[in-house]
């Protein structure tokens, strides 16, 4: 008798949907979406009730239709893909990243001032982790040289790199910010490489000029922006208490009209009585045409009055049904949508993303701030709690393993049962510290709210490959683009 004749199976770890009337496995060790044709569905709607054997199992798909060796492939394809499995199967852990694990991006924090005062400002705000006491307030040209430089060093085997400006407010360091943008490219070509760049801004500092070389130079922006006006002015507002979307109004229109070469998005930031996000997305789309809106719940401590309950967020989370359906509608007939909270998940869907970590941050992005101090990411920068090290040194190892170590998903204990953690692997770092005192912690409040998310996207994309799948092929092919 043969072992594979010997062995019993059971099911494996996956998460089970249904779209469009078809039957779908997401495989959480794969990260990897399965559709189940009849023959599969029955067999894992047969070990649903308990294990089987190998041949029990060639005997009931026979009975059902199957011929011999229809079985045993399938048989024999499930095992492979880890759907079904044997009882001393032993689920592999997500290896660590190398040491010398190249950059892809770098944030560089041009300043760290800024000229609205928001409320909920994770830099500036109650929850702030920065410490920038005695240190530049702005980036002068011989520290954005060697980030640049180091950027570059660091980056071996990479073709091309990134590099996002931020602040503070980042437009009040423009004249450094097209001086860096020159020399960037210049050291990129000299090299056979290249490199682009992106920029996060309030808005209120744009002119004709500065949208014109952002244009020219394919400069992706994002725009910080909480929706209309009695929404933008709860908490985006200048010192004097002054809100701030009369100012940034007709320069978002500006710059959505005149930046031709890359898309204008829009991040939103949702806090206690700014959680209209059907309102928001139409008139930040519809109203003033960003061609992308994404929304995120404030980081923030629980009892901050600008943090939003557990209604609240079940409220955010039926729009975000809302806004899926019609995501999904665009999507079947080839049309893009503009809510990136769908975009982004469905976008990791199609690569097959099964991740250690929630994002790059301290592994393939770093942040560095006015001082040259280098920082996982932005949200970390100028704190020296979170210091990985400085543009003249480089990267403090010892630190770097640390903070790697600890946000790995194989540390994080009460997600190894989940099956979403392939998408969110524990959440980010900057809540998990605010939130619990620990970059390494896994996102315990959000874990509800995440796999329904998860499973909505899901769907989404189940449905859409089953009626429309040239849209994936395009969408994939757009996004690689953009």
């Amino acid at each position: 008798m043969t072992a594979v004749a010997t062995r019993v199976y059971r099911l494996g770890e996956f998460h089970s949907f249904e779209a469009a009337g078809r039957r779908f496995l997401y495989l959480v060790p794969a990260g990897a979406v399965f559709e189940l044709d009849d023959a599969a569905a029955k067999l894992i709607d047969r070990l649903s009730s308990g294990e089987a054997g190998h041949d029990e199992l060639i005997q009931e798909l026979v009975a059902s239709g199957c011929t011999y060796d229809d079985a045993d492939e399938l048989i024999a394809e499930l095992y492979h893909s880890h759907v079904i499995v044997t009882g001393d199967v032993v689920v592999e852990t997500l290896a660590n990243p190398p040491a010398d694990f190249p950059l892809q991006s770098l944030v560089m924090n041009l300043t760290n001032q800024c000229n609205l005062s928001c409320t909920y400002c994770y830099e500036f705000g109650e929850d702030k982790v920065a410490t920038p006491e005695g240190k530049p307030k702005f980036m002068d040209m011989e520290t954005a040289r060697a980030s640049v430089d180091f950027l570059l060093s660091q980056s071996a085997g990479r073709k091309s790199v990134h590099i996002t400006f931020f602040g503070g407010e980042t437009l009040m360091n423009f004249p450094l910010l097209k001086s860096v943008v020159a020399y960037a490219t210049e050291q990129a070509t000299a090299q056979g490489r290249s490199i682009d760049f992106s920029l996060t801004t309030n808005a209120t500092l744009l002119t004709p000029a500065i949208i014109e070389f952002l244009s020219e130079n394919r400069i992706g922006v994002t725009v910080s922006m909480d929706g209309p006006p009695d929404l933008q002015n709860k908490l985006r507002v200048f010192a004097n208490g002054r809100g701030s979307y009369d100012i940034i109004e007709p320069r978002v229109r500006a710059l959505i009209a005149n930046h031709r070469t890359r898309p204008i998005t829009a991040r939103v930031t949702l806090t206690s009585g700014v959680t209209d996000v059907l309102r928001i997305y139409k008139h930040l789309k519809h109203d003033l045409g960003f061609h992308e809106i994404g929304f995120a719940p404030v980081t923030t401590s629980p009892d901050r009055l600008y943090s939003i309950n557990e209604k609240g967020m079940d409220g955010v989370l039926e729009q975000f049904h809302a806004l899926a359906d019609e995501w999904l509608e665009f999507a079947l007939r080839g049309e893009m949508h503009g809510f990136s909270n769908v975009s982004d998940t469905i976008s990791e869907l199609i690569q097959g993303v099964n991740k250690s970590h929630p994002c790059g941050a301290g592994l393939g992005l770093v942040g560095v701030g006015p001082s040259g101090d280098l920082a996982p990411c932005h949200r970390f920068v100028d704190s020296d709690t979170h210091s990985m090290g400085h543009i003249s040194t480089g990267i403090d190892r010892e630190k770097q393993s640390d903070f790697l170590t600890r946000g790995h998903i194989n540390s994080k204990y009460e997600c190894h049962t989940c099956w979403a953690r392939p998408l969110c692997a524990g959440g980010c770092h900057h809540e998990a510290f605010v939130r619990y005192g620990d970059t390494g912690h896994a996102n315990l409040h959000y874990c509800d709210w995440i796999r329904d998310w998860t499973d909505t996207c899901l769907r989404i994309y189940g449905a859409v490959s089953a009626q429309n799948p040239m849209f994936l092929e395009k969408f994939a092919e757009r996004k690689a683009l953009s």
